[in-house]
């Protein structure tokens, strides 16, 4: 973990927004080397995607955590996320934020932004997830 280069915070007078896994801000120090990771959906290696939502949402999670490692970062070197949810809803943000903790370490909020979208690029896909991360140069 890189924790020296960025910080993740919760500026007073904003609602805390731990409970839904993430953070308002990050700051990330200058000279800090960034990782841009395009957006990961559930598809695994094959091309193969289970139907189910929490499956799509845990194998995206692998496939980022795949995509940082090809870098030399890892899921807790993530300052923010942008998160593209099919049929959105209180359940499957509760299935994220159960995912992003078992990924990320219940400690570890990234800022985040979760949008719904009516579909995504691939039929049957549910689920996708891009991060920019930020390393020690």
């Amino acid at each position: 973990m890189t924790a020296s280069v960025f910080t993740l915070e919760n500026p007073a007078g904003l609602y805390d927004p731990a409970p839904n896994g993430y953070s308002h801000l990050a700051r990330v120090d200058a000279g800090a080397r960034w990782v841009l990771v395009a957006g990961q959906g559930g598809e695994t290696a094959d091309g193969a995607l289970a139907a189910d939502f929490r499956a799509q949402v845990r194998q995206a999670f692998a496939n980022l955590a795949t995509a940082l490692a090809a870098a030399g970062a890892g899921p807790r070197d993530v300052v923010k996320l942008t998160v593209l949810v099919v049929e959105h809803s209180h359940a499957r943000l509760a299935i994220f934020g159960e995912e992003l903790a078992a990924a990320f370490g219940g400690d570890h909020r990234p800022a985040c932004t979760l949008i719904p979208v009516p579909r995504l690029a691939l039929d049957g896909m549910l689920f996708e997830i891009e991060a920019m991360a930020a390393l020690a140069p």
